[in-house]
């Protein structure tokens, strides 16, 4: 997506690819970091926040997983906190049914200099990070939940655990998408030997910044088997669970690793 400021626009974008798609059954479906609204200040998106379980944004979100029947990742919309200067950058999941699964808070805030024309990125001025790793067990699989800058940071991805599915929406930039986006993406699913599902803005936006794109789908063994470059739209693979037993008994990491994170983790 290409998101821009209106948050009613940046839904019905969401739910008129979705209409497209004809989405098969039991279709994990991702979209891209702050999806709802982005390319403003961080203050606007302090203005929308909605409280967990309560807010027009979540409805929204909730009937379009019950519409098409699908498990909705639903990239990150701006949560309530305790402090009223902050909110988390908070990634509902929902089923089939319209339910929520769980919903992970972005851990690690992207406070970085970057060479582009944003130049200086300071995440932790309005958001709150979050402290749980997440973890949703479904009829599809195990999903571990990971948003953009956590990407970089393996101990997050090794205290999940087994998964056979990490989706990881994200609002790279286009500098640093260019040197490490790929090479993030491919090792953790080389690592966890699972899929990977990354869902990234693209494009310029309102406010100048500039996001990276290419929206894959990786392979347990580190193959892309999907891409989309830098237009707005959906990527879409099928692929089958079977692959991830076929690699993890041919080279079973998980035994051999002599090296463990500990983190709290929901079940």
């Amino acid at each position: 997506m290409t998101s821009g400021p209106d948050v009613q626009s940046n839904l019905d974008f969401v739910e008129s690819q979705l209409a497209e798609a004809a989405l098969p059954a039991h279709t994990i479906v991702v979209l891209p970091e702050c999806f709802a609204c982005f390319g403003t200040r961080d203050g606007v998106l302090l203005s929308i926040a909605e409280q967990p379980g309560d807010g027009a944004i979540q409805q929204r979100l909730a009937d379009i997983a019950a519409r098409y029947r699908c498990y909705l990742v639903a990239g990150t919309i701006p949560a309530t906190t305790a402090d009223p200067q902050k909110f988390t950058a908070s990634c509902f999941v929902y089923g089939p049914e319209g339910q929520v699964l769980d919903c992970y808070n972005k851990i690690h805030m992207f406070d970085a200099a970057v060479a582009d024309n944003t130049k200086a990125y300071r995440e932790s001025k309005y958001t709150q990070p979050g402290e749980r790793v997440v973890v949703i067990d479904t009829p599809v699989g195990k999903i571990g939940v990971a948003v953009c800058y956590d990407v970089r940071f393996s101990g997050l991805f090794d205290a999940m655990g087994e998964i056979d599915v990490l989706v990881l929406p994200a609002a790279f930039t286009q500098v640093t998408g260019a040197a490490h986006w790929h090479t993030l993406l491919r090792a953790r699913a080389i690592e966890k030997q699972c899929f990977v599902v990354a869902a990234d803005q693209t494009g310029t936006h309102v406010n100048g910044r500039e996001t990276y794109g290419h929206s894959v789908i990786y392979s347990p063994w580190g193959d892309l088997l999907a891409q989309r470059e830098t237009t707005p739209g959906i990527v879409q693979q099928t692929v089958s669970l079977a692959d991830i037993k076929k690699y993890r008994q041919a080279m079973p990491l998980a035994q051999h690793n002599r090296f463990r994170s500990h983190f709290v983790k929901s079940s």
